[in-house]
């Protein structure tokens, strides 16, 4: 969008006035002032503006910085995001100044501005900024990392960190808590830690900007060590290191270690806000116990729509699709709460498991008619499977090949699966299909052959399993041997198939064995 530019006013106004008493400068300041922070609307600060100009004022440090602030924060920015940000960035380019105070201003304002393309205009104000020579500070670069995390700009970003340490503020521990969660965001994890080593200062915000950070980069393990090392070394979580802690819980699947974090929530005496409280929904949703979600739900006294999703989503992904649905018409109901594309990504999910195709069909197009949330993948992945799981093959390719994106893997996998399971002999030809557009994607995917493989397999089409085992043979495939996890007492035990190097595997069998014997002689009785 382009920036509104007041040059143009320079040439049509009259020449500015000078004043000769300082008193006078001084009340008309005040004046100036006093109607800036009164200004409700674009117009209006256009207008005040304008009588600046008028008055030689327009090159007054304190003024052009009120000017400034006024553009780039408060109510005049909310209503008018975009355009008070660009004319505050005008006012800034050109009013001479040297100092980095009001450039980090208009810095702050476009990185943190819902619209994608201002974040980007962050880094060419910047770049603006150092080709007038305008040194910058420790408040310059944390909102240019933040910049360049939203859209995952890694060479700009480490460009700017470089422009950093040129100029000896790398070392600064604001500069350095940002510098991690941009290359957290950017899946730099090695990158982040070598930032967070160097700290010789360390905040609260520092440990949680790498837990998160290894959260980010799927280091789920490591994250849950941090935040044990960060309670060892002496400092205090604060809520947010909980829901960082508990949303790496929720991604492991582990029960005992959530409740553990859980615990430490409670101990502390934290409030449960409406952040923590959607942590501990989706923590208990995707670990499996659904009761303990829905009883933190209910004691969650501020809710979002977040909140709710997990919620739901909690009930769909555990079979409750009728609970799942009655909570979604309550949210909307009674509490008036728009659906995002998680709550719809749950409701999908609970109609799939409770085989309601009509269903369905009607909440997919409700997303975008109704609602304006474009579907995404895991939308369309989520409708293949309605369909698929009703045997409804065709219809599913159909669906597919008309999708206004490539679907991925996924999608196909979900298509492929339900063909071997309602048509194995591949009576429609959609398994052939399937079979063919997944081997384009992914060539190397034992996975994919093996599903089919066992499907031919199971209803005694020998030969065409061969087949396809000879064609992995020759391709170099090999299956990736099955795993299992067993928790006992909070440890975690994994299992592979066909692996016996497990100390006690002996001691494992023969209990085994034991319960086995018994069971028979139970089921003989």
């Amino acid at each position: 969008m382009p920036r509104y530019d007041f040059r143009h006013q320079l040439a049509e106004i009259h020449p500015p006035k000078s004043f000769n008493c300082n008193s006078n400068l001084v009340a008309l300041q005040q004046c100036l002032s006093s109607l800036l922070n009164s200004c409700s609307s674009l117009k209006q600060l256009l207008q005040i503006h304008a009588q600046i100009i008028i008055s030689g004022l327009h090159r007054n440090s304190y003024i052009t910085d009120k000017i400034v602030q006024v553009c780039t924060s408060g109510s005049l920015r909310t209503k008018h995001p975009i355009h008070s940000i660009n004319h505050g960035c005008n006012v800034v380019s050109f009013s001479g100044k040297l100092e980095p105070f009001s450039w980090n201003n208009v810095i702050k304002a476009y990185a943190t501005c819902t619209a994608d393309c201002s974040r980007r205009e962050a880094i060419r104000v910047f770049v603006d900024m150092r080709r007038l020579g305008i040194r910058p500070n420790e408040h310059t670069f944390p909102f240019l990392f933040k910049a360049c995390a939203s859209f995952l700009s890694l060479d700009v970003g480490r460009k700017i960190h470089g422009d950093a340490v040129k100029h000896g503020l790398h070392f600064n521990v604001y500069v350095q808590n940002t510098l991690i969660h941009f290359y957290g965001c950017c899946k730099k994890i090695l990158d982040a830690y070598k930032v967070f080593d160097e700290m010789t200062h360390r905040t609260v915000v520092s440990w949680n900007s790498m837990i998160s950070a290894s959260v980010e980069c799927s280091w789920f393990y490591d994250s849950i060590e941090l935040f044990i090392k960060m309670r060892d070394g002496g400092f205090e979580p604060d809520e947010t290191t909980m829901v960082i802690a508990l949303s790496s819980c929720a991604e492991l699947g582990n029960l005992s270690l959530g409740k553990w974090v859980h615990s430490q929530v409670i101990a502390k005496g934290m409030f449960v806000n409406c952040q923590l409280g959607t942590a501990l929904v989706d923590m208990y949703g995707k670990c499996g116990d659904v009761d303990y979600a829905s009883l933190v739900f209910r004691r969650t006294v501020h809710r979002n729509v977040w909140t709710w999703s997990s919620m739901i989503l909690g009930f769909a992904q555990h079979g409750f699709a009728g609970y799942a649905l009655q909570l979604f018409d309550d949210m909307r109901r009674n509490h008036s709460i728009k659906p995002n594309h998680v709550t719809f990504l749950g409701v999908l999910c609970a109609c799939s498991h409770a085989g309601l195709v009509e269903d369905g069909r009607y909440y997919f197009n409700e997303m975008k008619q109704v609602h304006g949330i474009s579907p995404r993948m895991v939308h369309f992945g989520a409708m293949v499977d309605i369909l698929g799981r009703a045997g409804l093959l065709e219809e599913a390719y159909a669906f597919v090949t008309k999708m206004p994106f490539e679907a991925d893997a996924v999608v196909w996998r979900a298509l492929l699966s339900a063909s071997t399971i309602h048509d194995v002999n591949d009576c429609t030809g959609v398994g052939e299909k399937v079979r063919r557009r997944l081997t384009e994607i992914e060539p190397k995917r034992c996975g994919n052959f093996v599903m089919l493989a066992n499907s031919f397999a199971e209803v005694g089409l020998w030969e065409k399993a061969a087949q396809l085992r000879s064609r992995m043979r020759r391709g170099g495939l090999k299956k990736i041997g099955g795993a299992s996890f067993l928790e006992v007492g909070g440890s975690t035990f994994k299992f592979f198939s066909g692996d016996y190097s497990c100390v006690p595997f002996s001691d494992i069998f023969l209990l085994l064995n034991t319960l086995n014997l018994h069971a028979n002689m139970i089921r003989f009785e």
